[in-house]
């Protein structure tokens, strides 16, 4: 046997303890075995809840003749509409007023932080019963909403879930009034994060109050306040609470998002495979954006 086919029967073997001491990462023994134990439950874990249910649900609603159903639905065209409108409400104005509110909090004073332990309050309250007492409370003939209008003011409130736009209204502001102190929060630790040097010197060259925010403040969050608005949008799809819990998709199944509309398929008509359907048909929103936000954190380092 030659040289060189020693060398080329040896190279398999090389390359095999190479790659498993690449997987062994430098561990021997016990360590590896420790290592091993607390790694397997978690991909055990993994595997069940997260693989095979995605897995599964993509086999459930692979069928094209779903997806001929599901385009030729009007309340479908009308749930693209209003996921279309929750999203661009939503995320924008709840990231605009968070970074606003995140500059007042900035604020001196034991005052102002008093303020924000109550501002959080709608973040803490669990999701259920916030959304279920607004929905009470958004009732046309004795909700708290229109008694309030008549005694203060003698007005006659509206049927606030009794109209389609009223209805899709009355939910993005309660996700709203949920959700802009988490993002506030965020936004407002970034703001900490700024050094004050960078304000001392921006000052002396007259960049003071509005021209401080613009020209300091805001570039130096604009990659933390993309990546927000890519994460809020990515969560805003998935989200049904704010409109199943408001609304319950009424009036006449107007107000559906693809959330609720997948829940509506899955569990009252008795179509899961159109429900899987309903909310597989946001994926082709969902990749890039989930795509961009991972190049975004790859790429950009995004100050906290």
């Amino acid at each position: 046997m030659t040289s060189a086919s020693v060398v080329e029967y040896g190279r398999p073997a090389v390359r095999r303890q190479s790659l498993w001491r690449y997987w062994r990462g430098g561990l021997h023994g016990s360590e590896f075995t420790w290592a091993v134990a607390f790694v397997v439950p978690y991909v055990g874990v993994f595997l069940a809840f997260v693989v095979y249910p995605v897995a599964y649900g993509m086999w459930m609603g692979s069928a094209p003749r779903l997806y001929t159903e599901l385009f030729s639905d009007p309340i479908y065209q009308q749930t693209v509409v209003n996921t279309l409108v929750f999203l661009a409400f939503g995320v924008n104005l709840k990231l605009f007023f968070a970074l606003l509110l995140s500059g007042f909090f900035m604020r001196p004073g034991w005052w102002v932080k008093g303020l924000l332990l109550i501002f959080v309050l709608p973040w803490v309250i669990p999701a259920l019963p916030t959304f279920i007492s607004i929905h009470w409370m958004l009732n046309g003939e004795w909700g708290l909403l229109n008694n309030a209008l008549y005694i203060l003011f003698g007005i006659e409130g509206p049927s606030w879930l009794n109209s389609r736009w009223l209805a899709l209204g009355s939910a993005i502001c309660s996700h709203l009034w949920k959700w802009i102190p988490f993002w506030t929060v965020i936004l407002l630790a970034g703001r900490m994060s700024i050094p004050q040097e960078i304000y001392d010197a921006a000052k002396v060259d007259g960049a003071t109050g509005l021209r401080s925010f613009m020209h300091v403040t805001f570039p130096l969050l604009a990659n933390l306040y993309l990546v927000l608005t890519l994460l809020a949008t990515i969560f805003l799809l998935g989200d049904f609470n704010s409109v199943f819990f408001v609304t319950g998709g009424g009036p006449a199944n107007s107000t559906h998002l693809l959330a609720t509309l997948g829940i509506r398929n899955a569990y009252e008509m008795g179509k899961p495979e159109l429900g899987v359907a309903a909310v597989m048909s946001a994926l082709p929103l969902m990749i890039p954006l989930v795509i961009i936000l991972m190049r975004k954190l790859k790429t950009a380092e995004v100050q906290l």
